[in-house]
């Protein structure tokens, strides 16, 4: 039997010391949070991606009344990257909340489909977590082993 040991690395800041590329896309990510549809849990997440053509895309969670039906914010924005910008690749995300299970599983497959690390900033209030890569997420995803 071995046993392993793997560590984390992020930036934890506010939005008031972020860059402002960053500050920007955590801005669209919150006002997306305000067009979400979440009448059932009355939690809104909303999420933005930079493309690498630069277009800034954004997303949020829309429930339904057949739960498995409703989306996370995360999804609707990535799906609707990668449907209509498929040849321009995410390089960086801006969540509202903290990505479910099934959302990093997908993060970690857009990230194995771009070929690249994509940064992801997490927002909890006023601070932010900043991430180099889905994989800091998701050690341990589909593809790992």
């Amino acid at each position: 039997m071995n046993r392993s040991t793997f560590t984390i690395d992020y930036t934890i800041t506010d939005k008031d010391h972020l860059d402002p590329a960053d500050a920007l896309l955590m801005d669209k990510a919150l006002k997306a949070a305000g067009n979400a549809y979440a009448p059932y849990s009355g939690f809104s997440v909303g999420a933005a991606v930079r493309l690498e053509n630069g277009e800034i895309l954004t997303g949020n969670n829309q429930e339904n009344a057949s739960f498995p039906a409703g989306i996370c914010a995360e999804r609707s924005v990535i799906f609707y990257a990668h449907a209509n910008f498929p040849q321009s690749r995410i390089l960086s995300i801006a969540i509202t909340a903290s990505p479910c299970g099934i959302c990093r599983q997908v993060l970690l497959e857009s990230e194995k489909r771009a070929g690249i690390p994509i940064r992801v900033l997490l927002a909890n209030g006023n601070e932010i977590r900043i991430f180099s890569s889905v994989k800091d997420l998701l050690p341990f995803g589909f593809d790992s082993f």
